[in-house]
Order: C-alpha cells, then sequence, then structure tokens
C-alpha cells in the first residue's frame, strides 16, 4: 500500500465581502456547514477603491485521531520521515459565475485554534458565529482580520491557476512532518491547526477583481470530492528471488546487483526476528540439487553490500516489519550451477531460514522481443470490504507461449517477472480516475515483484461503496522508452463492512 488518504475533520469559508446592500460587512458571517469552500478577491464594487476577500479553512486530524497519520506512523502503516510525501488535495467545484484566470493562492498554516462553526448562508451572509473573518472562536479574535498564519518558508506553498478550473494538489510534506514533530526534533514544531488557503497578496490587494473560485468543501456529497492529504510513497519490494541473474559485463554494476528477501510471518502477521530486530542479518550461499553442500560460495567484494577479502556471507538488512534483504552480485562458474541456496542466519550458527534460487545467464539478442503478454489477477474477489487492505496477484506469462501437447498436460507456464510494473483505479460508472498513474518521483504506483509475479496492495477505504471499479495495468517498454498499458481490465466491488 503506498497511497493513503486523510480528510478534512473541519473546514470554513471566511470573509470581509460586503452584504447585499454593499454597506455591511460580512464579517461576523459563519459558513463552516456549507459543502463549498469559496475564494475570491473583489475590486471596486462598493465604491471605485473598496476591496473585498473572502478565505478558506481547512483542518486535517493529523495527530489527534486513531485514523491519524500520527497513528499509521506509529503502527507502521507509512513510513518515517524522509520516505513518504504528503501532499494537500482540493477539487474544483464548477460554478456557472465568472472563474478567475491566470493567478495564484497561497496555502499557509494556520497559527492558532479555531472553530468550524454550522453557517450555511454563502450568499448573504446571514447566519453569524465564529470562525469568521474577525473571530477564530467564540470570545476569541484574531490577532489579524482574515486569520493568523505561519509564514516561514517551510510552511508556506504556492498553487498556480492558469485556466481557473484547476485541482490544488501541492506538496505539503514540510508542514504535515512539522506536525508530526512534537519534540521539534526534525524541522521544528507546529500545532496542528489546518492550513488557510487564499489568493496571494499580491492578486488580494490588485486593482482588479478575482471572482470566484469554489472548492468542494468536506460536507459535500461527492466521495471523492472532499479536501484531503494524500500520503505517497514507494512501498514496492523488488524481490530477484524469480529472476535472478548472474553477473555479467554485458550489464551495468548496479543492473548485475540482484536482491533477495526474508518474509518472517508468525500466525499469519509479519514479525521481526527476535534476535535480529531492526539490525543486520547474514546470507551464506551454496550449491546442491536439493540441499546446501559443502562449503560456502566464496562472493566477489564489492565494498558496499559484500565484505572485502574473500567473504562467505552477504550482509543484510532490516526493510521494514518482519522483512529483510540481501543485495549481491554473482558470477557464474565456467559450469554454472543450476540452483543456489540461501541460507539466513544471525553471523553466529543460528540459522532462520533456508531459501533457493534459479539463476539466469545474461546474452544478447539478435531479435528485440515483442513484450506482449497474457495477464489475470489470480486472486481477484468479487468484491471487498471498505475496511481492509486487499493484495492483488497478478500472474503474466509471453503471450505468444505455444505449448506442446506434452507440456500442455504436464507443465506450467513459467511466469514472466515483470520488474515496472504499475496500477491505475478507475470508476466503472463514469471513468473517473479513483487513483492516476503514479509513476514520478514517488513512485506511489509501482507493484512488487517476487517469484510469484507482480503484486500491489490497495486500501479500500479510499473507495466509496456501492460502486463497481477497474483495475488498469501499465508495463514500461525499454524498447519504447514509455509505459505502455495492457489491454485487460479487471473489475471489483467496494461494499461496506454491514453488506458484507
Amino acid at each position: 500500500m503506498a497511497i493513503k488518504r486523510y480528510y478534512a475533520s473541519k473546514d470554513n469559508t471566511i470573509t470581509n465581502a460586503f452584504e447585499e446592500d454593499l454597506t455591511n460587512r460580512g464579517t461576523d458571517a459563519n459558513m463552516g456547514a456549507a459543502d463549498i469552500l469559496e475564494i475570491f478577491s473583489i475590486y471596486g464594487q462598493a465604491s471605485s477603491a473598496s476591496a473585498e476577500a473572502s478565505r478558506a479553512l481547512i483542518k486535517f486530524d493529523c495527530t489527534a485521531s486513531t485514523n491519524s497519520i500520527q497513528a499509521d506512523r506509529t503502527s507502521g502503516a507509512i513510513p518515517a520521515s524522509g520516505s513518504v510525501s504528503f501532499y494537500l488535495r482540493l477539487y474544483n467545484a464548477p460554478h456557472g459565475q465568472t472563474l478567475p484566470k491566470s493567478y495564484t493562492m497561497d496555502v499557509s498554516a494556520v497559527s492558532g485554534s479555531w472553530t468550524e462553526g454550522t453557517g450555511l448562508d454563502m450568499e448573504a451572509y446571514k447566519d453569524k458565529g465564529s470562525s469568521n473573518w474577525v473571530s477564530s472562536s467564540d470570545g476569541n479574535a484574531w490577532t489579524t482580520t482574515g486569520g493568523d498564519y505561519f509564514t516561514d518558508v517551510s510552511s508556506s506553498f504556492t498553487a498556480s491557476f492558469d485556466g481557473g478550473t484547476e485541482d490544488i494538489e501541492l506538496d505539503i510534506t514540510t508542514l504535515v512532518e512539522q506536525w508530526l514533530d512534537s519534540a521539534g526534533n526534525v524541522l521544528g514544531s507546529k500545532d496542528d491547526e489546518g492550513v488557510g488557503v487564499r489568493i496571494s497578496s499580491v492578486y488580494e490587494t490588485a486593482t482588479r477583481s478575482y471572482y470566484t473560485k469554489k472548492f468542494f468543501a468536506r460536507g459535500t456529497e461527492f466521495f471523492f470530492k472532499k479536501p484531503c492529504i494524500e500520503a505517497r510513497w514507494d512501498s514496492s519490494i523488488q524481490d530477484d528471488r524469480g529472476n535472478f541473474y548472474y553477473s555479467s559485463s554485458l550489464a551495468t554494476a548496479d543492473e548485475n546487483l540482484q536482491t533477495l528477501y526474508l518474509y518472517n510471518y508468525f500466525r499469519g502477521r509479519l514479525r521481526n526476528i527476535p534476535s535480529i530486530g531492526t539490525g543486520a542479518i547474514y546470507v551464506n550461499l551454496y550449491s546442491g540439487s536439493t540441499a546446501p553442500i559443502g562449503s560456502a560460495i566464496t562472493l566477489v567484494a564489492d565494498g558496499t553490500h559484500v565484505s572485502s577479502g574473500s567473504p562467505t556471507f552477504v550482509t543484510g538488512g532490516y526493510v521494514s516489519t518482519g522483512i529483510y534483504s540481501a543485495s549481491f552480485a554473482i558470477t557464474a562458474a565456467s559450469t554454472p550451477l543450476e540452483t543456489v541456496f540461501d541460507v539466513w542466519n544471525d553471523g553466529s550458527g543460528t540459522q532462520f531460514y533456508t531459501g533457493s534460487f534459479e539463476p539466469y545467464i545474461v546474452s544478447p539478442s539478435a531479435v528485440a522481443p515483442a513484450d506482449e503478454y497474457f495477464l489475470t489477477i489470480t486472486n481477484l474477489r468479487q468484491s471487498y470490504r471498505n475496511d481492509e487492505t486487499a493484495r492483488f496477484r497478478i500472474y503474466t506469462r509471453q503471450k505468444d507461449w505455444s505449448p506442446t501437447i506434452y507440456t500442455k498436460a504436464v507443465a506450467t507456464p513459467e511466469v514472466q517477472v515483470i520488474e515496472s510494473g504499475s496500477y491505475e483505479i478507475y470508476r466503472v460508472i463514469d471513468d473517473l480516475k479513483v487513483v492516476s498513474y503514479g509513476t514520478g518521483s514517488d513512485n506511489q504506483t509501482i507493484m512488487s515483484y517476487d517469484a510469484s509475479g507482480s503484486y500491489f496492495d490497495l486500501d479500500m477505504s479510499m473507495f466509496e461503496t456501492g460502486y463497481s471499479y477497474g483495475i488498469k495495468l501499465s508495463f514500461y517498454n525499454e524498447h519504447l522508452g514509455a509505459w505502455v498499458e495492457q489491454p485487460e481490465t479487471f473489475k471489483f466491488k467496494v461494499e461496506s463492512r454491514q453488506n458484507k
């Protein structure tokens, strides 16, 4: 699972705009229960130099609830600081009024607490209450009318709007980490009071109007349009056990480096090995036909993964709870081994696991491969609960596999390991992209692989219940230098726990 969404716990629109009489301002108006957030600046409406503005306040309980970012970090559901990015996502709400273009908005951390309120009126500003333009809560005024905000670069961000209909998708990782860093060890802690969204001051104070930009608020009926913070990270595991190659002069040093994984399950759940914890683990390699025999294979030292001299072991390490890995390269002998056994141990004689793999020899070809595949999700269910995380297993083979009568009867076609695969999820009824291909810097939709093929985990709480969704897969084609979407689509439905 490499995407998780955290939805707003409160939001509000605050304004100093004139009421209908163009005399009184709605500075004490509250719109905390509205399903829209509205942001604008208006120049010259009440007089030749009058100025009005509207801003949005949005808070996310990053540290205060059992489903918060802090709780998920503590449990290991999301990675530590430096290994995950956090994006603020606000969704454009279409409307029939004038839409401003070619401007920017500032997103800044709010520096004090505030209340949401229960107002709805976004036209006449008749619903009074806090928070509003002058008050953060009942009996408490903002230090500065219009809200109090931090202005340091680590908690201030800018979103650009060229056509006007754009959503906001801003990397606010530095701010979220400050909310989480209560001790002030990394970036300096900040209280989790959310963000304010406003037209940048150079436009908000300009002698022209930017009226009006609307986003969906947390009260919207549209499930996928609610304000959220989206955590993204690369959780992929590239386990080369089923696709291990001998070192070759035809490949670079990095390409020759292969990785094996150890998964320690206890009663169906991943657990750290008590004597190892998060420390080093060691791997010895042996020859043999059905079991390790003789002395450990002498490895070529690379100074990083394999120690100097004439080493007979690889130093591996901790990946995440219950998962360890070791990376190394081995050179084929004059008579290459068909099977290599990997023995995982603590370096002092205690063995934890013995596995095996069958290395391939790299060889050039005079013909470029077709790179056409048959694929299926072997464990796809018709429906899933919205409170579970599902793992999807993808079986892939070359499309041109042509079995004989004999092989069709007795052999299983070899799994084609796809080292660069990504997934996308859409809602079937309207083709709405729920999870888009994430193959950029965060690689949040890159699939893992092991000896059984590719797989990925999906948090079903991200999906609205009662709908069917489709999975699309793309593989990176080295010959084309591009991602190629596969023709197959795999569908499932998400239901609430009560309906299962």
